[in-house]
């Protein structure tokens, strides 16, 4: 196998508004495409995916994005973060390999309460699914649902030899004293813990963003700075 790389255009930021963003993309030469396996690699190295393109940043002046993963054999949670679990006990996890009919109206909702001003507005679920989607690996779905049986949360993640890579979550906007969002990765590092994989990858920590600074609660946990992860042991929330 062939690994080529190409680099983007450079085109407005999405988090930084005085930045300009330009990517890196991974490119095989189809024999034999693409892998589960040859993606962690890449993730290891600071690459995404979106649909079948595998990307990292590859900005010139900018250096904010870097790359964050959970040791999951390491974690243990915290005293605010047993308290979130405490809270959703009541709530039933299911791994499925297709989204449910439900699916749509709970993403809507969630983009439309959520982030009205994201790139996901207006919400468009097929696009989204595409989006998810990928030729050379299964996208698996994690579902929680009450005692109702009324869907309440839903994580769209990367299943990997070694480790979880989770790509979007979405949930019920009015359950806000649930914390859904913190207890998606409480619950997601409690499946790899249980499939023995060592790590939980959660995309990009941005400092400077806010929307991103939950991921660093999540310790320990390493960060891709300069090409070599580097380990952060403790946690802001006690």
């Amino acid at each position: 196998m062939t690994l080529q790389f190409g680099v983007t255009r450079e085109s407005q930021c999405g988090y930084l508004d005085e930045q300009q963003e330009r990517l890196l993309v991974a490119v095989t030469d189809g024999n034999p495409p693409m892998s589960a396996a040859l993606y962690e690699h890449l993730l290891s190295h600071g690459f995404r995916r979106s649909h079948n393109d595998v990307y990292r940043p590859y900005c010139r002046f900018c250096q904010a994005c870097e790359s964050l993963r959970v040791l999951a054999d390491e974690f243990a949670p915290s005293r605010n973060q047993r308290r979130v679990i405490n809270k959703n006990r009541d709530l039933t996890r299911k791994l499925v390999t297709e989204p449910g009919e439900d699916y749509a109206a709970l993403f809507c909702d969630f983009i439309e309460q959520r982030h009205k001003d994201g790139a996901m507005y207006p919400p468009d679920p097929d696009s989204f699914w595409q989006w998810c989607a990928c030729d050379w690996m299964q996208t698996q779905f994690v579902e929680w649902r009450d005692r109702d049986d009324q869907l309440v949360m839903v994580s769209v993640i990367d299943n990997l030899p070694n480790a979880l890579s989770a790509m979007y979550t979405f949930f019920d906007a009015t359950l806000a004293k649930r914390s859904l969002g913190t207890y998606s990765i409480l619950q997601l590092i409690e499946l790899c813990q249980q499939q023995n994989k060592a790590y939980l990858y959660l995309g990009y920590q941005i400092d400077a963003c806010n929307k991103m600074n939950y991921k660093a609660r999540f310790t320990p946990n390493e960060r891709l700075i300069g090409n070599q992860w580097k380990k952060a042991v403790k946690s802001p929330t006690l």
